[in-house]
């Protein structure tokens, strides 16, 4: 059993580990705190790739007196060589007595390894406090080391009748400035923000972070099956873009090259973009969250395939009529029980719109 200090200790080390949302990847977000004498002694938390992980800005922190004391981590210490030696080895060395840890690892390079490095050495260890938050808050790295693509989030804004755009494709702006300015902080905590081609001749977004200060700015994908992408697009201004097509042109591909960006050919025998095949590409990227922005085609073929974790949707106080676009092309049903389910998980007013956060259940 956990104590209510074990639990105010842990959700330290969780808040230390959310300050990685935007720069830890394709690491998890993990967080440390060293408690001797129920006095914490030392803390950390794991601000980007390369750097040192969260134990050991914790046990730099703690000195001598981490000998005997308690490490609350936020995810399993890694147990192997990687960018970094391991923290299990400096957790033991530095003479830690127990270790309580959130949750196991996903990645099969350590999965349970750690903990065993740990109990070999005598240290006593615990798992499972406050797990659910700590999968919540990487819920990219889990998915990707566990099933092998990123968790996909859908960003939708909608007026309240469900319409996304004028039937002449006008979108700007549908919601306010408040979602607006939220929806950027989702793109600066995803590794990559999708579109399709649809997207970029009616909007011709940027697909940036803007709204908000980040040190990072995410990869921009492109479905683009024929490459028809403008080269004078604004998302090919600045940033990494790639494209994924279906067609293998070689004057095209050459083209957007020439413009900093990187292509990639991945058909399906429809003659379009194999899109399980593409998040398996960006998995292979070490990419963990991918952002969707994109138009009611790309929506639908998502959903389809099966695809899709997550929905963020703002409802804007608005209506659009039979007219407008709605938020997915999908197949008519004849049938109630082939309705795809959703999971609420949050709703919230952002400005004067509602903001809706809700998984996919099948």
């Amino acid at each position: 059993m956990f104590s209510p200090t074990d639990q105010q200790h842990m959700a330290e080390a969780l808040r230390l580990a959310e300050k990685g949302l935007y720069t830890a990847t394709p690491n998890p977000r993990v967080g440390c705190v060293i408690v001797r004498d129920g006095e914490a002694i030392g803390s950390g938390w794991h601000e980007k790739t390369g750097g040192p992980h969260a134990e050991i800005m914790a046990l730099r922190a703690a000195g001598a007196r981490a000998r005997g004391a308690t490490a609350y981590v936020s995810l399993e210490p890694c147990s192997h060589h990687g960018r970094t030696p391991p923290c299990a080895d400096a957790l033991i060395e530095a003479g830690i007595a127990r270790v309580v840890a959130a949750m196991q690892d996903p990645n099969a390079r350590v999965a349970g390894g750690g903990f065993a490095a740990l109990r070999a050495a005598g240290i006593e260890v615990e798992s499972g406090l406050m797990q659910e938050e700590a999968r919540a808050l990487n819920v990219g790295f889990v998915a990707r080391m566990s099933r092998g693509r990123p968790w996909l989030r859908m960003k939708i804004a909608a007026s309240l009748d469900g319409g996304t755009a004028l039937a002449n494709g006008r979108s700007q702006w549908i919601t306010g400035p408040e979602a607006r300015r939220d929806g950027h902080a989702w793109r600066a905590r995803a590794c990559a923000v999708l579109t399709g081609i649809g997207t970029v001749r009616d909007d011709d977004p940027q697909l940036d972070v803007r709204e908000i200060e980040t040190t990072r700015q995410p990869l921009k994908v492109v479905v683009d099956s024929r490459l028809q992408l403008p080269l004078s697009a604004k998302l090919l201004a600045s940033g990494r873009v790639l494209v994924a097509a279906a067609v293998d042109d070689k004057n095209s591909i050459a083209a957007l090259r020439d413009k900093g960006a990187e292509v990639v050919v991945l058909p399906n025998a429809q003659g379009k973009v194999e899109l399980a095949e593409l998040l398996r590409e960006l998995a292979r990227r070490e990419l963990n969250e991918v952002h969707v922005e994109a138009g009611v085609k790309l929506n639908g073929s998502l959903l389809v395939a099966g695809l899709v974790d997550e929905l963020l949707i703002y409802l804007a106080p608005s209506i659009l009529g039979d007219g407008a676009r709605g938020m997915f092309s999908l197949p008519e049903l004849t049938d109630l029980a082939h309705r795809r389910l959703v999971q609420f998980g949050g709703v919230q007013t952002i400005g004067g719109d509602l903001r809706i956060l809700a998984r996919v259940v099948n």
